[in-house]
């Protein structure tokens, strides 16, 4: 399990995965659970590494946090 230090800015799924010590499904549920704010880029899911640590140490969540970014087409 990697410390909050040692967190990149940016984490993804299998970066929460790791650091709760919870399984893969149980990690994109709390992803799309909207308890902290993502970005959806393609098929990537986004975290920032702040939002993320606000929600861990329980700071109060804000609503609408989820942003899909839509590719565009050529």
């Amino acid at each position: 399990m990697k410390t909050t230090f040692e967190l990149p800015a940016v984490l993804e799924v299998k970066h929460i995965q790791e650091f709760l010590g919870i399984g893969r499904s149980q990690a994109y549920l709390l992803v799309k659970s909207s308890s902290f704010h993502t970005v959806t880029v393609g098929k990537r899911i986004l975290i920032s590494k702040k939002s993320f640590l606000e929600w861990f140490e329980g700071m109060p969540a804000q609503t609408d946090m989820t942003t899909t970014l839509i590719e565009p087409t050529i």
